[in-house]
Formats: C-alpha cells, structure tokens, sequence
C-alpha cells in the first residue's frame, strides 16, 4: 500500500544545499517505490504557489515572511489553516519534517499532530548548549517531538546528539544516512597526474564560521609555504568570503589560490575532478554528504574529526586530523599529500565502492519501514488530543510544560474552529500524478 507523504522544511529548490538534496532524492525515490509525495516549502522570490518537478513531485511554495537565512518567521499558529488546506486537500497519511532550524519544519509536525496524523521528523545538524540559539532551537524541538511518532538521524553521532538535546526515547530513533548519486560525481576517465600537473585541495563549501573558514585562511598560506607545488580550489559563499580575499591578496597567493564563489550543483563534480584532495575543515558535522561525493570522484579526503564525520568513509579514504586545530590540520593535509605523491592510495575505485555504500533506493526503502513502524507500534488512541496536552504536561521544566500546553490548548482551539468554518468535507481534493506500472 502506497502511502500520501508531505515532506515539510523551510529549505528546498531553488536554495541548493544538503538539506534541499535529501529531500529532493528521498522523495523522487519514495514515489518510484508507488507513494505519493508532495513538498511544502515557503515562496523563494517570485516562485509562489504550486510547481511540479521531475516525476510528478508538487511543491507547495507558500507565501510567508522569511527572517533569516530562508528560515520563515516562527509564530506557532499562524501557519495552520494553509498547512491545514494542503494536507487536507493532499489526502496526507504521513507529514515527514526536516531540520531542526526550520520553523516551517516544527510548526508543520505541530499541526500534523493536532490533526491527528502520523508524523516523522529528521534531524540533519548538530547542536550544542552553550549559546542562545542553541537553547530556544533544542527547547523547540522539545516541544516539537513530544507527540512525534519517529525521529530519523543521518548519523549515530547525530541520535546520541537528539537524546540529550530532547530526551527522547531511543526506541523512537531511527539512523539512517544520506546518500549520493554516485554516477552524478564520477572521477575523470583519465586520472589527473600529481607529479606532472601540481597537487590541487579542492574546499567546497558555505563560507560560514561552523565550516571552520577561519582555520581554513590560517592553513592555506602555511601549506604554500610548505609545498611549492600545491595549489587550491576554494568554491562557495558566505560571510567570510572577504576575509578568504584579504588572505590571499596579503599573502600573495593570487597565482596558487582560485577563488571560485559559489558555484551550481551540477558543476561540483567537474570542480571536484580538478583535484587529487578534498579538504574538509568543518567544525561541525552531523553527516558531510560533500564527503561522499568527493570521495565518489576519486578524491583523497583529509577532514577534522568532528560530529559525525568518522562514520562517513572507511579509512583508507581519508586522513583526519586529531584535533579541531591550524596544527593538526596542516599535519593531516601533509600526510595526505605525502600518500597522493607516492601514489600510496588508489582513489580510482572509490566510484564502485560509494555507490555500494550509498545510493536513495537504500535510503528510501529504510525511510519507509520506519513509516510502517508507526503503524504497527502505534495504538489508535496515541493521536487522541487529550493524550497529547497529557504528554506535554509531563515535559520537564515547570515554566516549560505550561507554556507547552497552554500552545496545544490554543491550536485545538484554532482546529475546532476551522472544523467549523471551513469543514474538510468543503475542501476540493487534489488529483493524484499518474504513475508509470
């Protein structure tokens, strides 16, 4: 039986990132498995309303105001009678949410529950306790996975991360990873030659502070110094893609450094099969899908040993370095170096070997046996609302708990209401995709 998935998240096309990929693949997937799967995201620029992608995907584009960062602005409520509206018209048995910093992702699980419908939620960062924007997102999604039926992670990392930011029970997490298209991210049929063209590190990634820029602009000066036949590729946006400028002007590296901006998803690859490494300096990782994909065009990856990194590739793919620090970094990249000009390591079979690590029919075949779960360890009662506001009163924390169900008090509030005035059996439904038997 083919089930009526909604996946829920702030982020997804045209915003290119691994978030958006998951989604994107896992969905295509599930509907060559028969479900039906429609996407709702909010509007980006002048792509509002409804839009169809390969085999029939829908994308709700919701108009709504975005704060920061494509991240809509959260109000609890104020997105229920639209959410409502689609997964009434949709006919959605399962409302799958992803990422914990969408809004979007939280408040439609939030509705999804008050409905009455199974939900799902994946997690595919990292996060601390230490700031504030740690606290209010891990006390969020607290609130959020109190009555959500599963949770998927993209690492173990990532679940021993969940259960003590929402203490959750484990019973209720599933690990499953991300994936790549491995025949999207193939090597060169002719293998570059370090000895006669130079040794190229190829950086992919958002100039942001967590993906360790600032240990990538103290790194990149003291391995020039070191290797007069090293250059690199640096490709990506962000705030700190002025201080990348200002270190190569500084230090002269105009000639050994190509910085690249961003560039388009399908011209990673041909970025990637200019290099003989990958460097991945990230200070926080739940996954680093970059990795399988680097690794897929035959790189040799040399990464921090962060999060849930160590669980990505085997060994004799990467180099890690033992500490989060320019020291480390720099021994690790010398060793990878080292290995790429004695020809130590054969990259040429990593293709064959991710793609039998990693493909989505993998991934979405484990997805749907988590879906099937919900149904078998879920009695019919588990949606029923008083049960609901019972559970939210047994969260910990005494400021918490009623703040938690005086929220559920005014969404049930809110649901009886748009029961009454715009009653579901009013509501056209939508035709379904024709599947191809």
């Amino acid at each position: 039986m083919g089930y009526n998935i909604a996946m829920a998240c702030d982020f997804f096309y045209p915003q290119l990132g691994g978030v958006e990929f998951h989604i994107y693949h896992l969905s295509q997937n599930l509907i060559r498995l028969g479900h039906s799967v429609v996407v709702i995201t909010h509007a980006y620029g002048d792509r509002v309303g409804v839009r169809y992608l390969t085999n029939g995907l829908k994308v709700y584009h919701v108009p709504y105001f975005v704060l920061h960062r494509e991240t809509t602005f959260p109000n609890v409520f104020g997105t229920f009678p639209v959410i409502r509206n689609i997964l009434l018209r949709e006919q959605i048995d399962i409302v799958h949410s992803h990422g914990s910093a969408s809004t979007f992702s939280l408040e439609a699980i939030f509705h999804a529950n008050t409905m009455g419908l199974k939900t799902v939620f994946t997690d595919h960062s990292l996060y601390g306790f230490s700031n504030i924007t740690a606290i209010l997102v891990n006390k969020l999604l607290t609130f959020t996975l109190t009555n959500t039926d599963k949770v998927i992670c993209v690492s173990h990392t990532c679940k021993d991360n969940m259960i003590v930011r929402t203490d959750i029970d484990p019973r209720r997490i599933s690990v499953i990873p991300n994936a790549v298209v491995s025949e999207d991210f193939s090597p060169l049929p002719e293998k570059r030659t370090a000895a006669k063209n130079g040794i190229v590190i190829v950086v992919i990634s958002r100039l942001y502070p967590n993906k360790g820029v600032d240990l990538l602009t103290r790194l990149i000066p003291k391995i020039c110094s070191l290797h007069k036949d090293v250059s690199f590729i640096v490709a990506g946006d962000g705030p700190k893609f002025v201080e990348l400028q200002q270190m190569i002007e500084y230090c002269r590296l105009q000639e050994r450094v190509n910085l690249m901006g961003s560039v388009p998803h399908e011209k990673v690859r041909d970025v990637m099969c200019q290099g003989d490494i990958y460097l991945h300096p990230s200070l926080t990782e739940a996954f680093g899908t970059v990795l399988v994909e680097a690794a897929s065009c035959g790189l040799l990856i040399v990464s921090t040993r962060v999060g849930g990194i160590p669980e990505v590739l085997p060994s004799h793919m990467t180099v890690h370095a033992n500490e989060t620090s320019v020291s480390s970094l720099v021994e690790a990249t010398n060793e990878g170096i080292r290995q790429i000009r004695l020809g130590k390591i054969e990259t040429s079979s990593f293709n064959d070997e991710i793609s039998k690590m990693y493909n989505w029919v993998d991934v979405a075949e484990r997805t749907v046996n988590v879906y099937r779960g919900i149904y078998s360890d879920q009695t019919p009662e588990d949606k029923n609302w008083a049960i609901m506001v019972k559970k939210f009163f047994k969260r910990d924390g005494s400021w918490a708990r009623l703040l938690y169900v005086l929220c559920a008090i005014v969404e049930y509030f809110i649901f009886f209401s748009l029961e009454w005035l715009y009653p579901k059996e009013d509501i056209d439904l939508a035709p379904k995709w024709p599947h191809r038997v």
